[in-house]
């Protein structure tokens, strides 16, 4: 049975035609909650003639499992700060993607095969949606007789029942409509399969100008969809090991030729010319040369072995994680108050917590109970140090004596030192990734001052972020006021919570 692209790209459909209905609704319910910042120019950056705006930055900060950054709320220091930190980021990306212009790693093979593919499945994307799906309306009439067939007699039909009403009839027309538009897709298009050229016995020997379809005036060969075919084959005997590999590969032909008539009818209808075709290959072609030159860098940098333990010797307090103690501490005005509480304590008289809350002359020690927390090797006195790490966990310590007064430490919790020898396979990893990352910095530092011009505009990224910090002012301000969206949200989930037993 021929395999086509519908199933790979409903889901991506569905999402592209409900989404004007959906941000339609969000914007009606956010009416009274959305003040409007005055329009400023939105790049803080330039890197030779590229632009870096304070929207991408903000997408990116939203963005925290992608650039290892936690999200620090709208308008406060911690945001301001992380986005100084991925500002940075932005302009070595930028300065390694015109370094890459200029040394022709746009040339390269394998990230013209990787645009091609993402281009084809972009403008296949989009053919479906414009020339195929096109708008779903949807009547009230028909709104009112799914809301009359599925829901409960006691249903309000509210206004956000009504959106999640008109997507799933939109959904359900959307594939109805794929449907037929798939049975029709080759009717006006002379396809020709050469099935002779799948055979698995000669994928070694065989040419990539090998043909295995005639699509119009396109041919399709060995060498543009040879790592997908044999893909196809391989997972589906993998998924089952009764599954025909032949097959698979096959159905796996049969969908790269409807990808390319749905490519042809783009192209045809002029869809190369879509704003949203264009900003989504540009993202995608900056994206992946900056990250293919970085990865080709990489490999030029690597040390040796040698260079590598070199490296560690020289650096190695910025590897080393010290050993560390989780403490309490009792701190009294003598030795003998110390001795004597040390006694009852080793006696099971008293806990150490009610030694410091009774009788410990440390600050906040009522509060704390002597809990002191996690304390690294060489942080305190040499005295008290020597002592905190001679114990092991459980342990009471001292009588020791600072200028602070006479102590007793427990240890709690032991954490062992860690990247202390190169030997160690994590420490060589480590030290690896620091070396490269150094390396690079060098790199993009080079680059910034003898190649590429930086500009960054201060204070327009401080206007804008003046312009956060006072929307969400007001946001909160609003939100407070009777009758905000923010009240009303609560009153709805408060009827949805399952009430008390």
């Amino acid at each position: 049975m021929r395999v086509t692209i519908l199933k790979v790209l409903t889901a991506f459909m569905t999402a592209l035609l409900l989404l004007p209905v959906s941000a339609t609704g969000m914007m009606a319910r956010a009416a009274d909650a959305e003040p409007q910042a005055a329009a400023v120019d939105d790049v803080i950056a330039k890197v030779g003639d590229q632009t870096i705006t304070f929207s991408e930055i903000n997408t990116a900060l939203n963005s925290s499992a992608i650039v290892g950054l936690s999200i620090p709320a709208l308008g406060t220091p911690q945001r301001d700060t992380a986005r100084i930190i991925l500002l940075d980021r932005f302009v070595s990306a930028n300065l390694l993607y015109l370094d890459a212009l200029k040394q022709g790693v746009d040339k390269d093979p394998g990230y013209q095969k990787a645009i091609t593919r993402f281009s084809d499945a972009n403008l296949a994307g989009l053919y479906r949606q414009l020339n195929q799906a096109g708008d779903i309306p949807i009547s009230e009439e028909e709104v009112q007789a799914y809301f009359k067939q599925y829901m409960a007699p006691d249903t309000e039909l509210t206004d956000d029942l009504h959106l999640q009403i008109e997507a799933t009839l939109r959904r359900q027309k959307l594939h109805e409509r794929l449907a037929t538009a798939e049975t029709t897709l080759r009717d006006d298009v002379k396809v020709t399969v050469h099935p002779e050229n799948l055979d698995i016995k000669g994928d070694e020997k065989r040419a990539d100008s090998t043909p295995l379809a005639e699509v119009g005036t396109e041919t399709i060969t060995w060498g543009q969809i040879s790592d997908r075919i044999i893909a196809a084959g391989k997972g589906a005997t993998m998924a089952d090991p009764s599954a025909s590999e032949d097959q698979a590969r096959r159905d796996a032909l049969e969908h790269q030729i409807d990808l390319r008539i749905m490519v042809q009818k783009a192209k045809a209808a002029g869809l190369e010319e879509n704003p949203l075709y264009q900003k989504r290959m540009k993202e995608y072609q900056k994206t992946l040369l900056t990250n293919l030159h970085r990865e080709q860098l990489v490999k030029t940098m690597e040390p040796s072995a040698e260079e590598l333990k070199a490296y560690y010797e020289v650096n190695k307090s910025r590897f080393v994680v010290p050993e560390a103690r989780k403490l309490q501490m009792v701190v009294v005005k003598t030795k003998e108050e110390a001795e004597s509480l040390k006694g009852k304590i080793e006696a099971g008289e008293i806990t150490i917590y009610q030694a410091a809350r009774d009788h410990s002359i440390a600050a906040k020690a009522k509060q704390d109970l002597g809990e002191v927390g996690w304390v690294n090797q060489g942080d305190v006195v040499p005295a008290l140090d020597q002592v905190i790490f001679s114990l092991g966990p459980g342990e009471i310590g001292g009588p020791v004596e600072t200028p602070a007064g006479w102590h007793l430490v427990k240890v709690v919790e032991v954490k062992e030192a860690r990247f202390t020898d190169f030997s160690d396979e994590a420490t060589r990893k480590l030290t690896r990734r620091k070396y490269l990352h150094e390396k690079m910095d060098e790199y993009t530092a080079e680059l910034r001052k003898n190649q590429f011009p930086v500009e960054v505009y201060q204070d327009r990224l401080v206007q804008l972020e003046q312009q956060e910090a006072d929307m969400v002012k007001t946001l909160a301000e609003k939100a407070q006021q009777p009758g905000s969206v923010t009240e009303q949200r609560i009153k709805e989930l408060n009827k949805l919570a399952r009430p008390p037993m």
